[in-house]
């Protein structure tokens, strides 16, 4: 038998059973509400992955990365540090669903990053590496005591390949601080960043409202709704019965 003949053979009988099993739909809906595994929201509380030292300096990181200015609040007051620590703790800290057994060659950036260290151990060597860094040519000041300008200096030089680490790659943390900070500020607020849906508010973006379709070719206009996240709208309160 010709493959095409199995395949179209093999596709008449999977339809003709379909068939024999179809059922009418009446009156009802063939699934329950409410489904058994609703998305975890992340609570306010203490550090689950970051040490009480490597908390403060990832604060002063993400508010330099996305700094506050008189209308928005910066990356620490939108929880991208609690976003960083709890997505840390779970299964992208370990590099669950990612091959990394290897070889680890570094390719192109396309390529994304070729480690043998998983995204925790990363963020630990990393800022274990900045600490250290930063004390030692910074007057014994880690980067959480430095005043603005002196955290942007130092954060443009790893980025810049000018300073280097010596158990880790210093461009590749940046490179991780670059994608996972602006994800903090801009996921869902159940994820602990996006506080208040500052970021959404920022740019106007509407959440998972049902139907915005009469708004997306209405460009350069402020979109006037609040957004609503995937646990509700942040101006929401129930009503009293």
């Amino acid at each position: 038998m010709q493959r095409r003949t199995f395949l179209t053979l093999a596709a008449w009988f999977v339809g003709t059973t379909s068939l024999t099993h179809a059922t009418v739909i009446h009156n009802h809906v063939p699934w329950a509400p409410r489904p058994n595994s609703p998305p975890e929201m992340v609570r306010p509380g203490p550090w689950q992955f970051f040490t009480l030292d490597e908390a403060r300096a990832m604060e002063a990181i993400v508010d330099r990365i996305i700094p506050p200015d008189p209308e928005t609040p910066g990356g620490k007051i939108a929880g991208c540090a609690v976003f960083i620590d709890r997505q840390l703790k779970g299964p992208y800290g370990s590099n669950q669903n990612l091959y990394t057994l290897g070889p680890h060659t570094h390719g192109t950036k396309e390529q994304g990053p070729q480690s043998a260290l998983t995204h925790a151990e990363l963020y630990r060597k990393a800022l274990a590496a900045l600490d250290k860094h930063c004390k030692s040519t910074q007057g014994g000041k880690s980067f959480a005591e430095l005043d603005a300008d002196a955290q942007d200096d130092v954060l443009r030089k790893i980025e810049s390949g000018e300073i280097k680490f010596e158990a880790v790659d210093a461009k590749g943390f940046f490179s991780a601080l670059l994608k996972d900070v602006p994800e903090g500020f801009f996921s869902d607020p159940i994820h602990g960043g996006n506080i208040d849906m500052v970021g959404w508010k920022m740019i106007g973006f509407p959440g998972i409202r049902y139907d915005y379709r009469d708004w997306v070719g209405r460009h350069n206009e402020r979109y006037p709704h609040p957004p609503v996240s995937i646990a509700g709208r942040a101006d929401w309160t129930p009503a009293k019965s």
